[in-house]
């Protein structure tokens, strides 16, 4: 009976991780997420490495060992840029490796507004490297740059005019005919390079002091110029340099902040008060690193300068800021035998609101994180199971409380094949946000021009012009799949508020009302325009009803009246 309890209890734990939004893709050999965005389908894109072997036998002789090793290094091991596409369901609906020659690590990508992709990393002889990729991650084209020596881009970021910047360090040429020289006085410097969104290099330029400085964030201010987070570092001590430089790259100033222990810079965000936030670790009294958050203005004044102690050490790599100012962080923290993924949560005073650890015994640790469109956050990073040295591609959705999301139950083959080929038919009313497709294949109406008025079913004339759209292409994909397809229910929906009345039930009733009566007069339209054929199957589909205020679009946990005022198309499959 013992065993048949353990067993039961073990197969219910099991099923309910599977429900959490904690994922990890294994791996044949090491492989690591560094950043991810999302998509205008509202899938989302990461990307990372994925270390590789292969085998191969080599008839040539070498003199000595270090030929030997070079040689077998160059054909047997090797790095790929790798870039995951993930459904909503976490399922994987590609793993792509990017083959091109050198580009070893990808640190950095950013979306385009064609719904492609900026790359930014660098290869391991030292070259920079930004890459621009269409929808389906094939190459538009590729840069590699940089100076004779050996340098490194941090991070890319993306300009309001689509181009991006290259931040990065590089070792400093101490050649006078290199007019990067000029700028670059220590032993690495800081390292900006400018693009436009056709990957024209604008200008290249290095920064610095005579110590080691190093490029490792920068945003774009509301007045266009960059504001840049770098690291200093001498005699061993490290400290946090702060540069603001203009739209050609003209130094404005250049702040050092130096603690008497050591700082180490992680992130840079613009925030939406129109101020930045800089992440960093330091070390404190018992050498366990640390979070630090500093707050400045565009002219470098210090506003808050706080430290998160937590009873283990602890580091951030990445946050972001939510609508209503509180902010997600990612990172990790470690004992003596363990690293944990870390979330954190923070107020606009940086005091933590929640905070969780993720992970196996083992090793885990996100790098990055985006917060999607419905109000909750992907973090990406690296897992290795327990009792495996490999490490495999590691990614979370997260709600703004720091618990994981739930994984949506998973659909029957023939509803994500009709999920599939219903996104690719209105693919172009999804980019340009006219409607969502979920994999419910619940179609719902959003652009503006879209919804209904407060207290109104009646059909604006924008209204019936999308619908004509629409149906030209829906009905046949309902004839198409009649056979899969058991109904098509067209719902009403309204915002919670009724001026005539406070009182619940009324306005819940005249709200149910008005509801049924936008579905009514959209099944209306669409039927009327409908040959004899097609009016026939539709009365077999066709189903109308209304939902008051039952389901009310909320953003951040707050009802948005406006896109609540909508019709959605239902197919069911069974």
């Amino acid at each position: 009976m013992k065993i048949i309890l353990l067993f039961l209890i073990l197969n219910f734990t099991l099923i309910a991780k599977e429900q959490k939004f904690l994922i990890t893709y294994p791996s044949k050999y090491n492989a690591i997420l560094y950043d991810v965005t999302q998509n205008y389908d509202d899938t989302v894109t990461a990307v990372g490495v994925t270390h590789s072997y292969k085998a191969k036998k080599s008839q040539a002789y070498y003199s000595d060992p270090f030929s030997y090793l070079a040689n077998t290094y160059k054909n047997h091991y090797r790095k790929r840029v790798t870039l995951l596409k993930i459904e909503d369901d976490g399922e994987l609906e590609y793993k792509r490796s990017l083959n091109i020659a050198g580009f070893d690590k990808a640190v950095a990508i950013l979306k385009t507004p064609t719904d492609g992709y900026f790359l930014g990393g660098y290869s391991l002889d030292g070259s920079l490297i930004v890459s621009k990729l269409d929808k389906s991650a094939k190459t538009l084209f590729f840069k590699k740059f940089g100076t004779k020596n050996y340098d490194k881009l941090n991070k890319l970021i993306k300009l309001r005019d689509n181009g991006v910047i290259a931040v990065g360090s590089s070792t400093t040429s101490r050649d006078l005919n290199d007019p990067l020289f000029r700028t670059g006085l220590g032993l690495s410097d800081i390292y900006l390079t400018r693009f436009d969104a056709n990957g024209r290099m604008l200008w290249s330029k290095k920064y610095g002091t005579e110590h080691d400085d190093s490029g490792i964030d920068a945003v774009e201010a509301d007045d266009g110029s960059i504001v840049v987070l770098a690291s200093t570092t001498y005699d061993t001590h490290h400290i946090m340099t702060l540069m603001r430089i203009g739209e050609n790259g003209n130094k404005i100033w250049l702040k050092h902040f130096d603690t008497k222990r050591s700082l180490y810079p992680k992130r840079l965000i613009a925030l939406r008060d129109g101020t930045f936030l800089a992440v960093l670790s330091y070390k404190d009294i018992d050498n366990k690193k640390q979070i630090q958050l500093v707050k400045f203005d565009l002219q470098g004044n210090i506003l808050i300068d706080k430290k998160l102690t937590t009873y283990y050490e602890s580091e951030l790599n990445d946050i972001k800021e939510f609508t209503n100012a509180n902010l997600i962080a990612v990172g990790d923290t470690k004992d003596r035998y363990n690293t944990d993924a870390l979330v954190m949560v923070l107020d606009e005073n940086f005091d933590i609101l929640c905070q969780e650890h993720f992970g196996t015994p083992n090793y885990d640790l996100f790098n990055a994180t985006t917060i999607l469109r419905d109000g909750d956050a992907i973090a990406v990073g690296v897992s290795t199971l327990k009792n495996s040295q490999v490490a495999h591609m590691y990614m979370a959705k997260i709600h703004s409380d720091c618990t994981l999301a739930k994984l949506p139950k998973k659909s029957s083959k023939i509803k994500q094949s009709l999920y599939v080929e219903l996104r690719k038919l209105f693919k172009d009313d999804i980019k340009n946000k006219r409607i969502t497709i979920d994999p419910n294949l619940d179609i719902t109406l959003i652009a503006p021009s879209l919804l209904f008025d407060v207290g109104r079913s009646n059909l604006k004339r924008e209204q019936k012009s999308f619908l004509d759209h629409f149906s030209k292409k829906l009905i046949p994909f309902l004839k198409k799949h009649q056979k899969s397809i058991k109904g098509l229910e067209i719902i009403g929906h309204t915002s919670s508020e009724w001026k005539a009345s406070r009182e619940f039930k009324k306005r819940y009733l005249n709200n149910l009302d008005l509801s049924i009566k936008r579905a009514y007069n959209t099944t209306r339209y669409i039927f009327s325009h409908l040959d004899t054929q097609t009016e026939h199957l539709l009365a077999k589909l066709l189903k109308s009803s209304g939902e008051s205020f039952a389901q009310v679009v909320k953003y951040n946990k707050q009802e948005d009246q406006k896109r609540s005022r909508r019709v959605v198309f239902s197919i069911k499959t069974e």
